[in-house]
């Protein structure tokens, strides 16, 4: 059985190499709705594209407006689905390689998507296909999503959930090996502040794109008074901060400061631009402003401490990721994405952040509050064990099931787990020069092929 998916798969690798390469130019980025591509035109041609290969392969296709589409096959009353997303994120600065070029290089393919999660993806389909045409007998039907807003919303996903069939058994190729049977909860806050004044009054902050990503570049700028002026430029003659720099206007300091994106849900991994703005105004921050600007640089703690929302359990710890920040209407807003232990419920996070900014006494607010649940499956799942099972058939490799702070389409949809997608050498999720290994495309290939098989055999 496996060595007829296999060799199956390895006479077509030529054919998924390219066909990735032809997802990969394609900047799904969301952008202004138009008919019938709710995330815009280039998520509209992404999916298109993949139901196009899906009616291709002989698979029944079915298009849900835009946000989502599927291809399907067999027959049966089990439903094997897996569920990937052809959305990537924005880009930022500081590629060596062209964000959407698809190049190889030394065996590498660059591209934003190539791990998150188009490479995925299309091995996910290569592997459906491969089930499909050597095992046409099995008795289940299979099924392959592509979605178009999992970066930014979660709206394509929860119109599947709405609209469609639980599945059975389900995977979402977009995590770690062998799988995670674990999601953190996911809330996402917004907090507001009154711009602060005084000696150094704030005029100005922003940076970030997303609240999911490392803030890589942050500007600002301070109104300073004269009586503070002497003070101010004593500390910035004292700076050490090579990756920010600055320059007056007048009595306006501005200044900008630099970092390295990475995903959100660990933000300890990537360098925060916003972090490091915000230490540089509470160290050059004259005495009479140093509680307020502390404060300030207190609520960018990656564990939530400046927020009140510090905590772990058994399985695992918060972690708060500031991903966006700007002015607006006399307020600074910093978005967050708090990734919250699997025991936990939303309202715990929203209750202790609302009691200790309302404690602070400084103007501080929690605007906005919105939730993803976490998501846990038992070890002894039949889900979990089969995965485990096919990931040491395939390698070598026992692996135990993993938690994770990333969100998937796991949690939106009934007997879903999101499992791996890459090995070492391969580039992580949401940094600059996002890449893959040729190889390794076609070794997730083979080992979705199997997983599809083995599901498709259970009760």
């Amino acid at each position: 059985m496996v060595a007829r998916l296999h060799a199956w798969l390895s006479e077509r690798e030529p054919q998924m190499l390219s066909s990735l390469q032809d997802m990969l130019r394609i900047p799904s980025l969301e952008d202004t709705a138009a008919p019938n591509a709710p995330f815009g035109l280039e998520n509209r041609r992404a999916l298109d594209l993949a139901l196009g290969w899906a009616k291709d392969a002989g698979m029944t296709t079915k298009d849900l407006d835009g946000f989502i589409g599927y291809g399907d096959f067999g027959q049966g009353k089990n439903l094997v689905a897996i569920f990937g997303h052809l959305d990537v994120v924005p880009v930022g600065g500081g590629w060596k390689h062209e964000p959407f070029g698809a190049e190889i290089d030394n065996g590498y393919l660059y591209s934003r998507g190539a791990v998150d999660d188009k490479g995925p993806t299309v091995a996910a389909f290569f592997a459906a296909c491969a089930v499909k045409e050597c095992f046409p007998e099995l008795n289940s039907r299979v099924r392959i999503a592509f979605g178009c807003n999992e970066e930014s919303g979660f709206a394509c996903i929860h119109k599947y959930a709405e609209e469609e069939e639980a599945p059975t058994y389900g995977f979402a190729p977009d995590a770690g090996w062998p799988l995670y049977h674990a999601e953190k909860g996911i809330a996402s806050l917004t907090v507001s502040k009154e711009l602060i004044q005084g000696e150094m009054a704030l005029l100005d902050l922003k940076g970030g794109q997303r609240p999911n990503i490392v803030i890589d570049h942050c500007t600002g700028s301070v109104r300073v008074a004269p009586t503070a002026r002497k003070e101010i430029e004593e500390k910035l003659a004292d700076s050490w901060d090579k990756n920010l720099n600055f320059h007056w206007e007048g009595d306006v300091l501005h200044f900008e400061a630099f970092g390295k994106a990475a995903h959100g849900a660990w933000p300890h991994g990537g360098d925060s631009a916003a972090v490091r703005a915000m230490r540089f105004l509470m160290e050059i921050a004259p005495v009479s402003m140093k509680t307020k600007y502390t404060t300030l640089f207190e609520t960018t703690h990656n564990a939530g401490m400046g927020l009140g929302i510090l905590g772990a359990d058994d399985i695992t710890e918060l972690t708060s990721n500031v991903g966006v920040i700007w002015c607006e209407g006399g307020k600074l807003m910093q978005q967050y994405s708090v990734r919250y232990p699997v025991t936990w419920q939303g309202s715990r996070v929203e209750n202790a952040c609302r009691k200790f900014l309302a404690e602070l006494k400084d103007g501080y607010e929690l605007a906005v509050f919105n939730d993803s649940k976490p998501l846990y499956f038992p070890l002894d799942h039949p889900l979990v064990g089969t995965i485990i099972d096919v990931y040491e058939a395939e390698t070598g490799e026992r692996l135990k099931a993993g938690v994770m702070g990333g969100g998937t389409y796991a949690r939106a949809v009934p007997n879903t787990v999101a499992i791996g997608t890459g090995w070492d050498g391969d580039g992580e999720a949401h940094q600059t020069d996002e890449r893959l290994k040729v190889d390794h495309l076609y070794k997730m290939a083979r080992i979705y092929a199997h997983l599809i098989y083995k599901l498709c055999s259970l009760d």
